[in-house]
Parts: structure tokens; C-alpha cells; sequence
């Protein structure tokens, strides 16, 4: 019997629309301060870091800026020790997401030996009720990590090829190496907050003066560029940062210790969703019985996104958006079809522990083991719909400990879905992008599923298959969602109207 699905829910209302609330803050916070979550990065080729001069000890504030205003401050001290260094961080910042004021605090430590290589580290993000934290320890060719929500932890190992430091130490090893302007090096970054790492390119652009706290520093003017995304550093004396330009209108500004804590009051940053999606040539009054969408997009280079295959197809300038017919309620399918890449989307990774008692235990409850795959998401996305509570979120996404805390953005509603989509045998991607709402497109994130065939679903709109304004630009793994880096900021829309689809 073919069942009628109740999934196409009524548009959600715009507060409740909790797009991309982390993985835009992520983006924006990587952008202005690479060491943010205590990254590390592989020594170039073409540097010898054991050949630098040991650096000062160092104690430095910073004030976090949006377009004049203070929305936060940082502190770090490096400190010598007789086994090596200690390098520590605090982060402090106001952010307004969706309407949604929230405050989010990062500490991390990172203990390195006599030759700067990494010992050890600790990682901590709290933000209102939502914990998050990890140490990191390196032993041979081995980075064991692990991770603490609330009442959760996981633990994971990363090989590593080569000796891995802090990138908190790309600065020092910029102005101690004595790069010219016009060189650059580039450095693989590794972030514990997606256990991933990515290429940095840092080139030494020249010498200037900047205005600092009243007063005219000597500084060398370093970009640095990361995912396409070019941001501007001034660095002073033994590699400490005097000025740092971000995304959004955001940047850090040394100060003193009195000025960060007693200084300009602290006040919550511009709306950061709004002022990073995308306005919209037309109004769709009914995107959720749209058939079709047709985009022409300006503005980026399509070099490492996920714009072409599936309901996508992209000609030149002209993505269009077809949306995927269901398989009957009732129809099984065999995952033989699928290659070895695919069925690693079967497999628990970070941050989606779908072989955790606690995600297995829950599926059992929901479906059945021999229901159908579709039947199986209907549940999920149902039950996820019922129990999950839809609010802006500044943690890192985390499938225990949204169930856990019971809340969560389209992050949180994915990472769940997609671990209990994989305890369930269902293949589950991530995946990310822009989708429409009241005139504009915002940043999102959602999920395909495998269910004979892959399929768009958004278990925070509670659609299955999501709706045709989902413009997915990543796919697969939750790390991949930086690759929204690029576009952020430059991206331009146009809608066209097309005949299938009269009422745009």
C-alpha cells in the first residue's frame, strides 16, 4: 500500500528558521583567528622551525570589533618552560544570531616541547547550557583526541605524517624565518573542532606603519588565505599580531588588559545571519510545491564546491534545481550498488556517533529493524521533529549532545539525523548551502539520505525530499561545511522565473 507522506510542513517562521547558526559563526571566527580552536599545523617543507630563534614570552589582549563595535576580547599567553611551552587563549564574544543574543567562551592550552612540535592540548566551548571540550595528546605518529558533551564522550585517533605545532606559532615562524615580501608558505592546518585539517597559504605582503592604541607601530602586513579567502594581518615584534581583519565586518585589535575587560562595554555583534545571507531578485510564495528552480549565480569561482550532480545541474553561470521523485513507502533496496566511498557513509565519525548505545538504543525505539528505508526516515525526521527543541545554537553540532540538550539549528538537526539515519543502515551525508526564506537566502544545512537512491531531506523543515530553494554548494562530511568560506560575502542570486513554475 502507498503511503501519502505528511512531510511537505508549513514554512517555518523566520525566528524559528535557525539557519546555519555555528557553521557561519565557525567560518567567521577561522577567518580572524586561525588558532581559534587551538588548530595545528604541519612544518613546510621549506622552513626549518628548529632553526628559529626561541621567542619571548608574550601576554596579549585583544578586543574583537564589528564595524566600531566591541562584541568581544581575547587573551593569550606564551610561556617558556623548562620542557618547552605553554601557550594558552581565552575567548570571549557577543554574538546575535536570528534575532538570538548568546555569549560564547573558548579556552585552549596547547603544551609544546623544546622544538615547538605539539605535546598535548585542551579545547573548551561553552555557550549557555551547551558544552563542549577535548584534550589531545601525540604519541609516535598518533593524535589521540578525545571529546566531552554533557553526560557523552568519544574518542578518536588521527595519524599524523609529519611533526604537527600550533598554528598559533605561524606568526613567530613568519618573522623569525625572515620571509621576504612577495613569498609565501603554506601550512596545513589541523582543527580538533572538525578533525580535519586544510591548506593555508600565508604571504608576506610588506612593511608599514599601523595605527595602534594611539600610537604608530612598525608591523609586517601577512595574508593569509584560507578556502579562496584572503584576510590581512599586521605583526609586530616577535610575531605578536597588533591587527587582524575578518569576514563580516569583524576584526581583533590589540589592546590593554584594562581596555579588553574595563574598556568600550561589550555589546552583541550585528545579526550575523542576516547580514551574511543573500537577497533574492523574487518572491516564492510556495516553495514547497515547486517542481523546478533555475539560478544564475555571479560573483564566486566554483572550484571545490558541490554545485553539479544529483537534482543539480549547473551550465555555465545556470544551476538548476530539479526536485527527486520518492521510491514506494514499501520498496527495500540492497546498499550492493553503492562504492566503498559511499558506504563510508554508513560509519560513525566525529560528531556523529551513530555506533554509540545511546543513538542504537533510541532507533530500536523509533523503527523497525526490517521497515523499509523511506518508512525509517519518516520516523526519524518525525521524531526529530517532536523532540528536539528549534533554537540558535553556539556549540559545536554533536549528535549525543543534542539529544542530550533536547535543542538545536540546522546543524544540530543534522548531525542527529544523519547518526541515527546511519544506526538505522541508511547512508547519511551533510549537506550545506543557501535556502530561501522571506525574500532572502540564508545559510543552512540538511542531509541526503540513500533510500535506493539519494535523496535531499530537512528534518528542520520536516521535509523529505527539502524543497527546491536548497542550493547545496557542500556535500558529505560535516568538515566540509568551510568550504561556504568562499562565497560568503560575494555571492549574488538571480532567480528566474520558469514556465513549470507560474507562481514565483
Amino acid at each position: 500500500m502507498k503511503l501519502t507522506l505528511a512531510m511537505s510542513f508549513k514554512r517555518m517562521k523566520p525566528f524559528w528558521v535557525t539557519v546555519f547558526v555555528f557553521g557561519l559563526v565557525f567560518a567567521v571566527l577561522f577567518s580572524i583567528r586561525l588558532d581559534l580552536f587551538n588548530n595545528f599545523f604541519y612544518e613546510p617543507a621549506n622552513m626549518s622551525f628548529s632553526s628559529i630563534e626561541s621567542p619571548p614570552e608574550r601576554d596579549s589582549w585583544m578586543n574583537v570589533m564589528q564595524n566600531g563595535r566591541k562584541i568581544g576580547a581575547s587573551h593569550t599567553t606564551f610561556l617558556k618552560r623548562k620542557n618547552g611551552y605553554i601557550l594558552k587563549e581565552t575567548l570571549y564574544m557577543r554574538i546575535k544570531t536570528m534575532g538570538l543574543v548568546q555569549d560564547i567562551n573558548l579556552k585552549t592550552i596547547g603544551r609544546l616541547n623544546p622544538d615547538f612540535t605539539l605535546s598535548s592540548f585542551d579545547f573548551d566551548i561553552r555557550s549557555g547550557r551547551f558544552v563542549f571540550s577535548a584534550q589531545g595528546i601525540v604519541s609516535g605518529n598518533v593524535l589521540s583526541i578525545r571529546t566531552h558533551g554533557l553526560d557523552s564522550t568519544g574518542n578518536f585517533d588521527i595519524k599524523i605524517t609529519e611533526r604537527l605545532y600550533m598554528a598559533a606559532g605561524i606568526m613567530n615562524a613568519v618573522d623569525a624565518s625572515g620571509i621576504e615580501p612577495g613569498n609565501e608558505v603554506t601550512f596545513q592546518v589541523f582543527d580538533p573542532a572538525t578533525m580535519a585539517s586544510e591548506p593555508v597559504k600565508v604571504r608576506v605582503i610588506g612593511h608599514e606603519e599601523v595605527l595602534n592604541m594611539g600610537i604608530k607601530k612598525k608591523a609586517k602586513k601577512v595574508a593569509m588565505i584560507f578556502k579562496g579567502v584572503t584576510q590581512v594581518a599586521w605583526v609586530g615584534e616577535h610575531g605578536e599580531v597588533i591587527k587582524k581583519k575578518g569576514l563580516l565586518g569583524i576584526s581583533l585589535e590589540k589592546t590593554t588588559r584594562d581596555h579588553a575587560l574595563f574598556g568600550l562595554p561589550f555589546e552583541s555583534s550585528q545579526d550575523l545571519t542576516i547580514i551574511a545571507s543573500v537577497p533574492s531578485n523574487v518572491r516564492i510564495n510556495n516553495a514547497d510545491t515547486l517542481t523546478r528552480l533555475e539560478v544564475e549565480i555571479s560573483g564566486i569561482t566554483y572550484d571545490h564546491l558541490h554545485l553539479d550532480g544529483g537534482r543539480q545541474s549547473l551550465n555555465g553561470n545556470l544551476l538548476i534545481i530539479n526536485k527527486e521523485s520518492l521510491p514506494d513507502v514499501s520498496t527495500d533496496y540492497g546498499i550492493n550498488g553503492l562504492n566503498e566511498p559511499q558506504r563510508n557513509f554508513l560509519e560513525p565519525s566525529p560528531f556523529i556517533e551513530s555506533d554509540h548505545p545511546t543513538i542504537r538504543n533510541l532507533v530500536k525505539k523509533i523503527v523497525e529493524a526490517d521497515e523499509p528505508p523511506l518508512k525509517k526516515t519518516i520516523k526519524l525526521v518525525d521524531w526529530i521533529n517532536k523532540n528536539i527543541e528549534k533554537r540558535p545554537v553556539l556549540s559545536l553540532p554533536d549528535a549525543l549532545a543534542v539529544i542530550e540538550n533536547g535543542a538545536g539549528d540546522c546543524n544540530e538537526h543534522a548531525v542527529l539525523l544523519a547518526a541515527l539515519a546511519r544506526a538505522a543502515e541508511i547512508p547519511a551525508k551533510i549537506e550545506a548551502g543557501l535556502v530561501y526564506l522571506n525574500g532572502r537566502f540564508y545559510y543552512h544545512a540538511w542531509n541526503l539520505l540513500y533510500l535506493g537512491k539519494w535523496i535531499t531531506v530537512d528534518s528542520l523543515f520536516g521535509q523529505i525530499p527539502a524543497d527546491v530553494t536548497h542550493i547545496r554548494f557542500s556535500s558529505g562530511a560535516l568538515k566540509q561545511q568551510l568550504d561556504l568560506i568562499r562565497i560568503i560575502e560575494k555571492i549574488k542570486l538571480t532567480v528566474l522565473l520558469n514556465r513549470q513554475n507560474d507562481k514565483t
